[in-house]
């Protein structure tokens, strides 16, 4: 039904503004002559929408990568120029056989009133085009990216896995040896480890969990230091049911039982700080030892996974004094 009113306020602009130049009134004129004037522009209305329609569908099937000038350009002139035809073979015969007969204002009138009406139509029908390809490539460029950003997370997950893998097993291996019930109940921990990684690394998880967790890969570390490890955790009673994303505070602990040395000392503490939950990790480290490397794998994806699951919501800071390697780890819950 759009062309009807469509053509009714053509038609109302074009008796009007040529009214206005002869001074005459159109709806002085006989009816019959307004009505078959009134009534050929609705039906050429249709003819131009339906032309404009197609124009518009060959127009989005044609477009391929980045909208410039020039295609746009091209495509309203397209559009007037076919209107331009159209508007000379209907409605300017017609204007000719009427009234007066046909005036140089008649032919500008009839041609540049329905002309710039229909390039508005035109402007805006493929406006909305341009707009729904915009949003539409937007929301593909967000899950391309999306899904490279969890591909990459897998990846950089999966990269602790060997390291630590070898450590469990090479610990086991010796354990079957010396003590079979001790490297049974490792193994159990090995298994509970395991099965976290395997099937909690999704989503967000509570921090009892993660706790969990990392207790239990202390204790394996545990049977494979030193006699002289000198280890104290702390962790805040309140850290409970906050969500965090798993596996992010393994490397600092993986890291201090890699480098401990010295007096031997190893701290790990977890607490929460107003709405942050802090991470610190020291370990004691011989004074003659060289810097610890920053460029580390299990650092290196740390980083890099913050950046991925907390952008601008996460502090890491590292540092090594003269006997201690301290790593702190700062994260904003929301």
């Amino acid at each position: 039904m759009f062309p009807i009113p469509f053509g009714l306020i053509v038609y109302a602009t074009v008796r009007l503004v040529n009214d206005t130049t002869d001074g005459g009134k159109f709806w002085e004129r006989k009816w019959q002559t307004n009505a078959i004037e009134i009534f050929s522009g609705i039906v050429v209305t249709y003819v131009l929408q339906f032309v404009l329609d197609r124009f518009i569908k060959k127009f989005n099937t044609e477009q391929k990568g980045l909208i410039n000038s020039r295609s746009i350009l091209t495509e309203f002139a397209t559009v007037f120029i076919t209107c331009f035809i159209i508007i000379n073979v209907t409605i300017i015969p017609m204007a000719a056989l009427t009234d007066d007969g046909l005036q140089l204002n008649d032919f500008v009138i009839c041609n540049i009133i329905p002309a710039l009406y229909v390039l508005l139509y035109f402007a805006i029908a493929r406006g909305n085009n341009y707009l729904n390809a915009y949003i539409n490539q937007r929301l593909k460029l967000e899950k391309i990216t999306n899904d490279q950003l969890q591909t990459e997370l897998k990846f950089l997950k999966a990269q602790y896995h060997p390291h630590f893998l070898f450590n469990a097993l090479n610990t086991i291996y010796f354990q079957m040896d010396e003590n079979v019930p001790a490297a049974k109940k490792s193994i159990e921990k090995f298994s509970e480890l395991l099965r976290y990684q395997l099937y909690d690394q999704q989503q967000t998880v509570p921090i009892s969990q993660e706790i969990q967790y990392l207790q239990n890969f202390i204790e394996l570390q545990k049977i494979r230091s030193s006699e002289k490890l000198q280890l104290t955790v702390e962790f805040d009673p309140k850290l409970n049911e906050q969500h965090v994303y798993p596996l992010l505070f393994l490397p600092l602990v993986e890291n201090a039982f890699k480098y401990v040395g010295g007096d031997y000392k190893l701290c790990v503490s977890g607490r929460q700080g107003g709405n942050n939950i802090v991470f610190r990790v020291v370990n004691s480290v011989p004074a003659t030892t060289a810097t610890i490397k920053e460029g580390g794998l299990g650092l290196e994806n740390l980083r890099r996974r913050l950046e991925l699951l907390y952008p601008g919501q996460h502090l890491l800071e590292t540092k090594k004094t003269d006997n201690a390697y301290i790593a702190n780890l700062k994260i904003q819950l929301v």
